[in-house]
């Protein structure tokens, strides 16, 4: 290791506390003005704690996918464990990769054909609630409306009808544990399980909520191994209880079942709830592409509800999303920790130092994305994007941890934005959005917006 490669730049910062408080108060602007002052390296220093912030692609791709051992995802993770237990967030090594192997067939796309129903049964009930809401001229609140869908889309790919007597309880509960779960990921206190046994309020009101949560989930699991193979559905627990290592011949038992099942409902709920709200206030403030949105969506769907066939022909829908994740990733920033000393582009990454990944900087790279401050969607066509270096853009993340549900986030984006955008037109109520930077990149508050119909008339079929 070349020892004489110099440190990483550094902004200034307070000679005792460095850049902590800009990273209390803007982290955004933070790590946006170091890039851009400094260059695709730059060190920062939190405290005690020393942080290289990596946001060309080159260095991203390096990070994730060719050297993964060499940064690892460190103990910050480990804090999500007493909702998640062991599943493919907190997993390492050799048991990840036999989890990944197991859970990955139950989301390609053609597996997730069977639940397009599920995600558009849903988003009609949902919608179909707005109605009193928008026909009073009160507000929507967006983002805890959002919030609500795609937990219960979730909740309902993941256990189909088993869960019907259980949905309320199940989503108030898992809402409980995650918020608290989120003010413990942010705090700098480290992870030791300990911690989390002193009877505080929020340590004892974390307790009460995994007592229905454990019990609803892990008596579904019950319910389905009595059932035996004969009872399996085709929902996305049928399809993990199904699932075989071709190699191995193992199978999940019963508890990395439930913890697969809590890391679900976790990365398939907040993040893509916070892309959809992000989305519908682009969409407000750009109303040319909004306009575009609803063509396509009417002309392709003619006022029906949209099916898995849809999915291609509504390629500006999915633009639209794909833009909201480009200006406001929901994991807008990926920790790794530096576990051997490194030359990153000529600079020195000392062994022990945080190293951060930040794709909301990455994705305003001048180099890759000209006017970076715009939405505009048809950046992701095809004939827009093929030049673009994949490493440029990672709402997912990427390697070998890239997100596992991808594909059932981009279908379920699609068809929500898509059904949202033929029955109602949103608009602000005046009142500022901001972005608040903690675990995921949520709007702060609840973002209100007034819903006017617009549904047109049904299209007489040509003969």
């Amino acid at each position: 290791m070349n020892n004489s490669a110099p440190l990483p730049p550094m902004p200034p910062g307070h000679w005792l506390l460095g850049h902590l408080p800009e990273r209390e108060s803007d982290p955004l602007g933070l790590y946006l003005r170091g890039r851009n002052l400094l260059g695709d390296v730059v060190r920062f220093r939190m405290g005690p704690i020393y942080v290289e912030q990596l946001t060309h692609p080159d260095h991203v791709k390096y990070v994730l996918a060719d050297a993964p051992a060499r940064y690892t995802k460190g103990p910050i993770f480990h804090k999500t464990r007493p909702l998640v237990g062991n599943g493919l967030v907190t997993a390492e090594g050799d048991f990840w990769k036999r989890q990944r192997r197991l859970a990955q067939p139950s989301f390609h796309r053609e597996r997730l054909a069977g639940l397009a129903g599920v995600m558009t049964e849903t988003a009609t009930e949902v919608l179909a609630q707005w109605e009193p809401r928008v026909g009073a001229g009160e507000s929507v609140p967006i983002f805890p409306e959002m919030m609500r869908l795609t937990l219960l889309v979730v909740v309902r790919a993941l256990f189909g009808v088993d869960v019907a007597e259980h949905t309320r309880e199940l989503g108030e509960s898992f809402t409980t544990a995650l918020e608290i779960t989120n003010e413990r990921i942010i705090s700098p206190l480290p992870y030791k399980p300990w911690l989390y046994r002193i009877p505080t309020a929020k340590n004892l009101a974390f307790q009460r909520t995994m007592v229905p949560l454990n019990r609803i989930v892990e008596g579904i699991i019950a319910q389905r191994r009595a059932r035996g193979p004969a009872g399996e559905s085709q929902d996305l627990l049928g399809m993990l209880m199904a699932a075989r290592d071709a190699d191995t011949g193992d199978t999940f038992d019963d508890v990395q079942l439930r913890d697969e099942v809590m890391t679900l409902l976790l990365a398939g709920h907040e993040t893509t709830a916070t892309a959809l709200a992000w989305a519908f206030h682009l969409l407000e403030k750009n109303p040319e592409q909004e306009a575009l949105l609803h063509e396509e969506v009417d002309r392709v769907l003619g006022g029906r509800i949209p099916t898995l066939e849809d999915v291609p022909k509504l390629r500006y829908t999915s633009c639209v999303f794909e833009e909201a994740l480009r200006l406001y990733p929901p994991i807008w920033a990926i920790p790794r920790v530096a576990e051997e000393e490194d030359v990153v582009d000529g600079y020195r990454i000392p062994k022990g130092d945080l190293v951060l990944l930040v794709p909301y900087v990455t994705h305003r790279h001048p180099d890759f994305w000209p006017d970076p401050e715009r939405f505009e969607p048809t950046r992701f066509l095809p004939e827009n994007s093929k030049q673009r270096p994949r490493w440029a853009y990672l709402p997912f993340g990427g390697g070998q941890r890239q997100c596992i549900g991808n594909n059932f986030a981009m279908m379920e984006a699609q068809f929500i934005l898509a059904m949202v955008a033929q029955r109602f037109r949103l608009r602000g109520t005046g009142a500022p959005v901001t972005a608040d930077a903690h675990v995921t990149l949520r709007p702060h508050g609840t973002m209100p917006m007034y819903a006017s119909r617009r549904e047109k008339e049904p299209q007489l079929q040509s003969a």
